[in-house]
């Protein structure tokens, strides 16, 4: 499908959502210029780079950059780069299975990883109630998800591998590393996050950010190693 100007995306080496927009392009086969904005442990994202800062007033990566269209939000990406390529489909072509995904993307961004972020900073006190709690809270979606797998889907929103795939197969990395990984007797979507370390796309990106974590001396999760190598 001819492009009429070159994609630009704005990511960062640990950025969860960046590496899902990045994982939309690469499924799409849409080619594009990937910028990896500056990025350290200690100072995060600053200086911030400058194009976010114009583009996005929530400063933060991924913002996507098409001819004159400049937008932000990894979901809003997602929506855009359907528009734009329609094949191959990563929403279900019929309305109620299109809403079920989208709801289930949303989930993953809103319901299962503000849990992940708190659990940020607390690695080493992992009695701590809050921590206990956040742990709590990502088991029960872990159990949602295992439950709707159950039912002999391969993909989470059915037969069809979509966005929502790409977004829980990220945060869930994040989840591991913050010490809530997915439960050892929850099968299921065990044997889905081995499907999705398969795909190429995935691959490509997650060994990338895996790669980058060991070149800092952080460790990635042991089930990724087959990723990263």
């Amino acid at each position: 499908m001819p492009q009429p100007a070159p994609i630009r995306l704005y990511s960062g080496p640990l950025s969860m959502f960046g590496a899902k927009a990045q994982i939309a392009l690469l499924e799409k086969g849409l080619e594009a210029e990937v910028v990896m904005v500056p990025f350290e442990m200690k100072a995060l994202y600053e200086p911030k780079h400058p194009e976010v800062l114009r583009i996005n007033p929530k400063r933060q990566v991924p913002v996507l950059v098409h001819g004159d269209l400049e937008i932000f939000d990894s979901t809003q990406i997602f929506e855009y780069l359907e528009d734009l390529c329609p094949e191959p489909p990563l929403w279900p072509r019929d309305i109620a299975g299109r809403a079920r995904a989208r709801l289930l993307e949303l989930q993953s961004d809103e319901v299962y990883f503000p849990h992940i972020i708190r659990l940020m900073g607390l690695q080493q006190t992992p009695d701590d109630p809050a921590a206990i709690a956040a742990r709590d809270g990502a088991a029960q979606f872990y159990a949602r998800m295992e439950s709707l797998l159950e039912d002999d889907r391969a993909w989470l929103a059915g037969a069809d591998f979509t966005y929502a795939d790409i977004a829980f197969f990220m945060a869930q990395i994040f989840g591991d590393r913050m010490g809530a990984p997915i439960p050892a007797d929850a099968t299921c979507l065990i044997a889905w996050r081995t499907r999705m370390s398969e795909r190429p796309a995935v691959r490509q990106v997650a060994g990338a950010m895996g790669r980058w974590l060991l070149g800092i001396g952080r460790p990635v999760p042991e089930w990724m190693q087959a990723i990263v190598g």
